[in-house]
């Protein structure tokens, strides 16, 4: 049974990093053209704010995966309440999802805003000359980690005392996804 779980957890993150390196890619190569692109400071930096919040958005997500209760979802699934089936495979498959939303987004989220901060000390850096590097870019990283742990412990602290509300409104949206396209984001689990 150990060398089953083993197994099964070494596939599962290499699954991860796998999905976590192209999405990567994808995602730091729009953003730095798109900085690049437009080349306005002001521009870098809500595209950075956006980055961060992000980030915090999807760690409450995976945190209220986690704190969830399971038995109010299986009486209103039970009735046929809409988004309550969501909500259950949401919550029976809280791992995964805390897994996806708090480290594959909330790392890339934490990747992409260090390398728009980056993107803008060079363009502050190059617009004034006289300015130190190295403490605009200290500034500036420190910005970035106040924001994003400062955020994500509010967004914890709400993720915990509203996990049912969260994922009751993350499982409408699946539903409606669902419905859409006809793909089912989790299977159920018996």
């Amino acid at each position: 049974m150990t060398r089953y779980i083993q197994r099964e957890n070494l596939l599962s993150g290499l699954i991860a990093a796998f999905f976590t390196f192209f999405i990567a890619l994808i995602l730091s190569l729009g953003s730095e053209t798109l900085v690049r692109a437009v080349n306005n400071v002001l521009l870098a930096v809500v595209l950075l704010l956006l980055v961060i919040l992000t980030g915090i958005f999807f760690d409450v997500i995976g945190t209220a995966a986690t704190a969830a209760d399971l038995p109010p979802f299986n009486a209103k699934a039970a009735k046929k309440v809409k988004g309550a089936k969501q909500a259950v495979k949401i919550i029976k498959n809280a791992n995964v999802v805390a897994n996806f939303c708090n480290d594959v987004i909330g790392d890339i989220a934490g990747t992409l805003s260090g390398a728009i901060g980056a993107g803008i000390v060079v363009s502050i850096a190059e617009m004034l000359n006289f300015i130190d590097i190295v403490l605009l870019g200290a500034l500036v990283t420190s910005f970035i980690a106040a924001l994003t742990v400062g955020g994500k412990a509010i967004g914890k602290s709400i993720a915990v005392n509203k996990a049912n509300d969260i994922i009751y409104r993350v499982a409408l949206i699946m539903s409606w996804w669902e419905r859409v396209t006809g793909v089912e984001l989790f299977k159920d689990r018996r």
